[in-house]
């Protein structure tokens, strides 16, 4: 899966490290409001407060339930009370090379928790490097060697992907959260051999353009053309965010092996009723009576790159106009899910009366804009180097390693 995130904002040049600086540090939100979480680790961790003074100990292969105590919080050993609450602690391993689990998952580096107004903030800690290791697999899944440079153009992609983002999440006291909100991060334990290759071997290269990292948009299937950056983002008008055909010599789409290359989604009449009665209301202002009846769904608009860019729906006594990136989540299928892409067409039965099924064909999954994953695996197969694949999803964009 790939992230729908909104175009983070261009952070202050003095969050980014110069060229030939170290390597920076992020904290990456693993949860947030939670009323307990569960610590551990193959070795011994140290609890320490925000000084740095060791609280407690925690033996290898134990559990410990962390939980909110007064305003802040306590770490307690089974069937035993905890100790003196701290503001905030932060679990290491004793040994560096040993990891510290939180609910069951695997982190490097060093796992925060603090008090939030509804429960608990959990934070990682962690080198950006060590971070990727933990989001370009969880990204891309396991791959092979002949798919090697697509690992590692989404290595680049990702790492620019954080810095351009870093303080993003601020507000809630860290960088970016470690889901499809900002980029899938599963910790160690998401791991792969090939992954941590791809990261190594493209150690602080970074896309840039105008002195700044690009706004670094990826997702997994363009369907044989990508989106314009303004057709998904109303601010990412950017040289680099260009729709193009993502097709080889032949006109053969480099995605096409991609299980989300081509789809259909089904409604019947009462279920499409029962959909735009829960999504419609949070885009549009409808009543419960004027849903009792949808009388047609159309395509009112298409983008330059052949998405929907605005749905029409004619209910009971009024017609409705959905624009924008609201399509997907306003015709969601049976799962609930945001619709896979906004490049369908809709084929509807009883149109004009009342609607009694409703048919979208469409191609690709996600916004579109930048990176396409399945493409990029495809153009690796064909022989593509990284550095050739960055070059087409982002033109323009020069590829430069700041440490």
């Amino acid at each position: 899966s790939a992230p729908e995130p909104a175009p983070g904002r261009t952070p202050d040049r003095a969050t980014l490290p110069p060229s030939g600086s170290s390597e920076p540090q992020l904290r990456i939100g693993l949860a947030v409001g939670v009323p307990s979480a569960t610590v551990g680790g193959g070795g011994d961790l140290v609890v320490t407060d925000p000084s740095g003074a060791r609280l407690a100990a925690i033996p290898a292969g134990a559990q410990w339930r962390v939980v909110p105590s007064g305003t802040g919080v306590s770490a307690q050993p089974p069937g035993r009370i905890g100790f003196t609450p701290s503001e905030m602690i932060a679990v290491i391993a004793s040994d560096p090379s040993q990891v510290v689990l939180v609910n069951g998952r695997s982190y490097r580096g060093v796992v925060e928790i603090v008090r939030d107004t509804t429960g608990l903030t959990v934070v990682n800690r962690v080198l950006l490097e060590s971070y990727l290791l933990g989001v370009v697999s969880a990204e891309m899944g396991r791959r092979n060697l002949a798919e090697f440079e697509a690992l590692k153009a989404q290595a680049v992609v990702s790492r620019t992907y954080a810095l351009r983002n870093l303080r993003r999440r601020a507000a809630l006291g860290f960088d970016l959260f470690a889901g499809v909100a900002d980029q899938v991060y599963a910790g160690s334990g998401s791991e792969t051999a090939e992954g941590m290759d791809a990261v190594q071997s493209t150690r602080g290269m970074v896309l840039m353009h105008g002195g700044t990292p690009v706004d670094a948009f990826y997702y997994s299937t363009c369907g044989g053309q990508t989106a314009d950056g303004v057709e998904a983002f109303r601010a990412a008008s950017r040289p680099y965010l260009r729709s193009f055909p993502d097709v080889d010599e032949s006109g053969a789409d480099y995605c096409s092996i991609s299980p989300r290359y081509r789809w259909r989604e089904e409604w019947t009449g009462a279920s499409l009723r029962t959909t735009l009665g829960r999504t419609l209301p949070l885009a549009a202002r409808v009543s419960a009576d004027q849903l009792r009846e949808v009388r047609d769904v159309w395509v009112a608009q298409r983008t330059g790159s052949g998405r929907v860019g605005r749905l029409g729906i004619t209910l009971r006594s009024n017609q409705v106009m959905v624009d924008g990136q609201a399509v997907r989540r306003v015709l969601r299928p049976a799962s609930g899910d945001l619709l896979r892409s906004a490049a369908f067409t809709l084929t509807a039965t009883g149109a004009g009366r009342d609607i009694t099924r409703l048919v979208a064909d469409g191609r690709g999954a996600g916004h579109g804009v930048g990176l396409c994953q399945w493409g990029a695996v495809g153009r690796s197969r064909a022989g593509h180097d990284f550095q050739r694949i960055l070059a087409a999803y982002y033109p323009g964009a020069a590829l430069q390693r700041l440490y």
